[in-house]
């Protein structure tokens, strides 16, 4: 009953999680994260910067670059599993 559990992503629209009270109540924790915990108004600039000035690694966990229009083959790969990381050019 004790420790933590992590619940990481955002669920689909209308999901919900059940757990037995008694997990609760003996000292099981429930936290949740989205976006690696970063705000996106204050960090993501900061996130930015770091990237800039090559200290953070992002362009390694890109897997697949295709075009805005590609959009629904880019979600297909997301879910097939194939797929870590894409970007989509909106200038195509």
């Amino acid at each position: 009953g004790w420790g933590t559990s992590v619940i990481v992503g955002v669920a689909a629209s209308g999901q919900e999680i059940s757990t037995r009270p008694f997990q609760l109540v003996t000292g099981r924790v429930w936290k949740g994260t989205a976006f690696g915990g970063f705000k996106s108004r204050t960090q993501v600039p900061w996130l930015v910067e770091k990237y800039m000035r090559k200290e953070i690694k992002v362009d390694e966990y890109i897997t697949h670059n295709l075009s805005l229009g590609e959009i629904n083959k880019a979600f297909d790969l997301l879910h097939e599993g194939t797929c870590l990381r894409c970007v989509l050019d909106t200038t195509e």
